[in-house]
């Protein structure tokens, strides 16, 4: 389980810097009074790559979450079920009364 813990967590990572490095809707409007093309990721740009990998990396995020969810409700309903059930009261413990505790006696 903790490797599902570690991997959920490189992927938060990973998503985070994906969505980022991601180019906005009004991006191309900076290519055309004089912006550099990018050439990085190929004539297209980024966004074909980018989108393929924000997709794995979200589809991954997704199947990690509901791995980590089904197995934290597997190990509450069995904690649940091996509680005893104890139907009679809860009995204090007998605790010495104030005046039978010795004191200290005090040093000269």
């Amino acid at each position: 389980m903790t490797f599902v813990v570690i991997v959920h967590i490189l992927v938060c990572f990973a998503l985070i810097l994906i969505v980022l490095l991601q180019a906005g809707k009004g991006a191309e409007m900076g290519a055309a009074f004089g912006g550099a093309s990018q050439t990085l990721f190929g004539s297209a740009g980024a966004m074909g790559f980018l989108s393929k990998l924000t997709a794995v990396a979200a589809a991954i995020f997704m199947m990690t979450s509901l791995l980590l969810t089904f197995s934290s409700t597997r190990k509450a309903s069995t904690i649940l079920k091996e509680r005893p059930v104890t139907s009679a009261p809860v009995e204090s413990q007998g605790l010495p009364a104030p005046s039978q505790v010795p004191l200290p006696e005090p040093k000269k």
